[in-house]
């Protein structure tokens, strides 16, 4: 049987593995085909040879740690600690011994960088603190993940141990938050300025989203040249404000997920999804995220109880598919960018052409 695609969609594959990006229209034009088609499998293949090149073969695992609980006045309505969900009701911030034990454990099993959580409210110095502490503690790299940040914010941040930040326009930003885009848009120009590196991912993907926000979004990751970039689903709890929406299948984030990495080219040194599953590998991820701590998905208060998985599971799903979770970091160190940097050797799309 004879392997043949829409010249249209034969082209743009051809012009993402030359590294050469997508515009929004073309990547609405992907995310819009047609999931049982050739061409859906077809940005899947290309997305996960380009991943394969870029990154090599290696798998990454970056610890989230969620340091506390308590409902949040900011009310985003995908979030579970929001205070119309009543999920939550008393405060829990999980003690800087059990923080350090999660992230020794992370350490001893070959974690690639610790992300520390907060939520919206939660002290900034304290924050700090808590970096300071881990820096002097492991040697795993530190992520923040944390509010909107000012420069003067962001230096501290730096000199508390952080080499980068975990920050996301989230779709329906201004809508189903209280946040304007343009503040989430700044302190990404924050990061850049201070050289903080920017982890993103394009989230929380709903049924109720339209492709063009979802792409506008792919490109603006390449575009501010984000460490890292993929997609999200929103996972609807008993009583989120948005479980009427439904959700997307781990099926359709694949497609995502192929059509951003197709996005973003050679800027990033890793591709993600979230939750891990195996079919976003096929499609170009190589970053998945064990849990433990608070989760803004979750009903428990330490998402290891929960949903979260943890480090070993997701090793063995890397391994699984023929990803080393043991390989060093392509997100962190002066020359650890990619393993084979350039545009695709020509016979790489070979398989995909009629």
């Amino acid at each position: 049987m004879s392997w043949t695609i829409s010249p249209a969609v034969d082209e743009l594959i051809k012009k993402a593995l030359a590294m050469d990006g997508l515009t929004v229209e073309e990547a609405e034009h992907l995310l819009t085909l047609d999931l049982c088609s050739r061409e859906v499998y077809a940005l899947m293949e290309a997305a996960a040879k380009m991943t394969r090149l870029t990154f090599g073969n290696k798998g990454e695992r970056h610890y989230h740690i969620g340091l506390n609980v308590e409902q949040c006045r900011f009310d985003c309505r995908f979030c579970s600690l929001t205070p119309s969900a009543g999920i939550f009701t008393e405060p829990v911030e999980f003690s800087r011994e059990q923080v350090l034990t999660w992230a020794r454990d992370a350490e001893a099993k070959g974690a690639d960088a610790l992300n520390i959580m907060t939520t919206g409210t939660y002290g900034f110095q304290k924050l700090l603190e808590c970096g300071r502490y881990l820096k002097a503690a492991v040697s795993v790299p530190l992520v923040a993940n944390t509010r909107d940040i000012s420069h003067k914010e962001g230096e501290a941040l730096l000199e508390a141990g952080f080499v980068g930040c975990y920050h996301a326009v989230r779709l329906g930003e201004g809508r189903d938050t209280p946040f304007k885009p343009e503040a989430r848009r700044h302190t990404v120009q924050v990061f850049r300025d201070l050289g903080l590196k920017w982890m993103n991912c394009v989230e929380p993907v709903g049924p109720e989203h339209q492709k063009r926000e979802i792409a506008e979004l792919m490109v603006f990751a390449r575009e501010q040249g984000a460490t890292y970039s993929g997609v999200m689903r929103r996972i609807n709890f008993p009583g989120s404000p948005m479980e009427p929406h439904g959700m997307i299948n781990e099926r359709e984030m694949a497609r995502m997920v192929a059509v951003s990495r197709l996005v973003m080219g050679d800027v990033p040194r890793a591709h993600c999804t979230h939750e891990p599953n195996t079919a976003a590998l096929l499609a170009g991820a190589n970053l998945f995220f064990p849990e433990c701590g608070s989760s803004p998905r979750d009903l428990q208060a330490d998402s290891a109880k929960g949903r979260g998985s943890d480090l070993d599971r997701c090793a063995r799903i890397l391994d699984e598919m023929g990803l080393d979770p043991l390989l060093p970091s392509n997100c962190f160190g002066p020359e650890a960018r990619l393993h084979a940097p350039g545009p695709c050797p020509s016979d790489l799309y070979a398989p995909l052409r009629s």
